[in-house]
This record gives C-alpha cells, sequence and structure tokens, in this order.
C-alpha cells in the first residue's frame, strides 16, 4: 500500500507503529446534542486524508466528510436529527434532511411526494430514517493491505405489507482517500415489492464554490427534468455564488461508461486543488441525476446515481418504468466516493 507518499508492506509499517488507530480507525461513539441526541456514529479516518462520519441510527448513511481538514460534504440547515423526529408526508422530509455526504433515498419508493395506488407517499421514503441493527466493525491486515469494513442493515417493513432489507458493506482500506460502498437488496417477503433506490451523494462549500466545475467523461448528454431547469442548461456544470432565492435545478447526465462497465461524475474546485467524486457501475445504475442548489444557506451540489427518475413512483408506474422484486429476489449496488487532489489525480484514479 502507499502511505504518506511511499509505498510500504505490513511488516515495515509494524515497526513504526504500536496499534493502527494511530493511523486508520472507525470510532464508534453516540451523539448527546439537540435533536442528535441518541444518534449512534461510526467515525472513520482512512490514513490518506480522508474521514468521515457514518450514522447507524440513520439507514448506515454519511455525514460529515473532510479531507485533510477541508470540509467535503453539505449539512443541511436542519443538522443531523434522530429517526424518531422522521415526519413522512410531502416535502416534511426535509425537517429531518441532514444531507451529508451520502442520504439514501428508497426503498419502496423515492422521489417527489405523490399518491400512488390510493397511498400517500412522501419525499425519498422512509430508509434513511430507519436505524440499522447487526452493525459490526471490523479492522484487520488482509496481505498488505490493512482493511476497514463496516457493516450493517437496514430493514423497511410493514404487517400486511412490504419486507425490504439492505446489507450495507463499507470497505475503506488504509491510505486510499475514498470509501469503498456496496449494498446488497433483497426483497424477504412473500408478494412481489416497488423498488426505487437513489443515492444522494451531497457536496458542499468550499469544494463547491464559483471556482468548481463539473467534470464527466466525453460523450456525457445533459438534459433539464423541467422548465426551471432549462434556464441553467447552459450552465450545468459551472456555479454560482449563494443566489438569494435560488430556486433548484435538476439535470439527469447519460454518463456513458469509460472502463469496463465503470463510470464516474466529479466535482473540481480550481482554486483548490481538489475535487469530489462519484464513481459507480454503469449496469447497476440506470439513471444519474445532478441537483444544483445555489442558495443562501442552501449552498449545495448532489450527485446522484440510481435505479429510476426522481420524479415518485407514481410516475414510474405510469411510464412502466416500475421495478418489482419478487419474492427472495435481490439486486447489488456497488459505488465508490472519494476525494482527488489535482487534476493528474482525476485520470489517474477515475
Amino acid at each position: 500500500m502507499e502511505l504518506f507518499g511511499k509505498k510500504v508492506t505490513k511488516a515495515e509499517l509494524t515497526k513504526y507503529v504500536g496499534d493502527m488507530s494511530q493511523i486508520a480507525d472507525a470510532r464508534e461513539g453516540v451523539l448527546t446534542a439537540g435533536k442528535a441526541d441518541g444518534v449512534r456514529v461510526i467515525d472513520v479516518k482512512t490514513g490518506g486524508g480522508f474521514s468521515f462520519s457514518i450514522l447507524p441510527s440513520r439507514g448506515m448513511d454519511i455525514a460529515w466528510a473532510e479531507y485533510k481538514g477541508t470540509p467535503v460534504a453539505y449539512i443541511g440547515k436542519p443538522g443531523v436529527v434522530g429517526p424518531a423526529y422522521f415526519e413522512k408526508d410531502g416535502l416534511s422530509f426535509m425537517r429531518g434532511f441532514f444531507a451529508g455526504l451520502m442520504t439514501t433515498c428508497g426503498l419502496t419508493y423515492m422521489g417527489a411526494p405523490c399518491t400512488d395506488e390510493g397511498e400517500a407517499l412522501g419525499l425519498h421514503g422512509r430508509i434513511s430514517n430507519t436505524p440499522a441493527y447487526d452493525v459490526s466493525v471490523s479492522k484487520e491486515w488482509e496481505g498488505d493491505d490493512y482493511v476497514i469494513r463496516i457493516r450493517g442493515k437496514v430493514a423497511e417493513s410493514a404487517v400486511f405489507g412490504e419486507n425490504m432489507v439492505l446489507t450495507r458493506e463499507f470497505v475503506v482500506k488504509m491510505g486510499e482517500a475514498c470509501v469503498h460502498v456496496h449494498d446488497h437488496v433483497e426483497n424477504c417477503g412473500h408478494d412481489d415489492a416497488p423498488f426505487m433506490l437513489l443515492y444522494h451523494c451531497n457536496f458542499g462549500y468550499p469544494l463547491v464554490s464559483e471556482d468548481t466545475v463539473l467534470i464527466e467523461p466525453e460523450g456525457t448528454k445533459v438534459r433539464a427534468r423541467d422548465a426551471e431547469g432549462e434556464k441553467g442548461i447552459d450552465r450545468y456544470m459551472k456555479f454560482e455564488t449563494p443566489t438569494h432565492g435560488y430556486n433548484e435545478q435538476v439535470f439527469y447526465h447519460d454518463i456513458p461508461k469509460v472502463k469496463g462497465d465503470e463510470s464516474y461524475s466529479c466535482l473540481y474546485n480550481e482554486k483548490l486543488g481538489l475535487g469530489g467524486y462519484v464513481k459507480f457501475n454503469r449496469e447497476q445504475f440506470t439513471h444519474f441525476g445532478e441537483w444544483k442548489m445555489m442558495g443562501e444557506g442552501d449552498y449545495v451540489v448532489g450527485l446522484e446515481p440510481s435505479n429510476g427518475l426522481p420524479e415518485g413512483r407514481a410516475a414510474a408506474r405510469e411510464r412502466g418504468q416500475l421495478i418489482m422484486l419478487k419474492p427472495g429476489e435481490t439486486k447489488d449496488y456497488e459505488f465508490t466516493i472519494g476525494v482527488v487532489e489535482g487534476k493528474d489525480e482525476i485520470a489517474a484514479v477515475l
């Protein structure tokens, strides 16, 4: 592995270090302030300058993240909110939306509020506001790599209703500036169940500023979600200073594969020489969105791989695009969230 600018083996490193937590670690704790009181947290540092906080109490999502002391993720005005405060109706999801580096939207619905077959559905589903169980942390050598694995399960289930189970594993290798995510979703019920999934990966200031550009593979095609997006379609890859009264703009990106089935989207701040990226499997993720919000205090860009358009379950059903999982059927999704330093590193990593 490469660590602090040079390649080292396990035998070499253990001569310098007594316990690996000196360099890379995953520390479990509990938040105690305000509406975050009681929320479990796992603080991870990779030894590559990248650190982030997983919240088992909030669907195994990721809140804060930074690289060498520079904030990377956007944290919304509500801050971290415990799952007991979840409001499901309409747009009330926003009252507990900390955003963070990653918020999971799903599992049986995501996107805009709607009424689907008589059932009122709010914004972005329940899974992010559901505590995980069977949470485990392992830290061990795998050959010359020191690997941290964090695993947990989150269930969306109801009497007389669905029984969908998400098993999530985070993998961090010492010295890297990224986290690998592997999600396994299973319909553990006995009836077909609707399945919608979107990953809201939210980057904020100072990584996002007027000095930031969006970098994607050559051949990417972009269209606006609606009339508001059409107003900014010529500047979807550039970002403004915080603007009073700004209305969110959403763009759908058709991103070609780059290497095998992999592709990427990267926000790069040219002044800082720092970028944040999402690298994903293009076969698994049929859709990709950009959420551009340049408001005052609501200053964020979301990069969003998904298995469908975030326009609500009713719209997906009407278009014939709603995915249904049969009893026992499973789906797997893999992606990486990370940081690059310098444009040369973009090509090397992505």
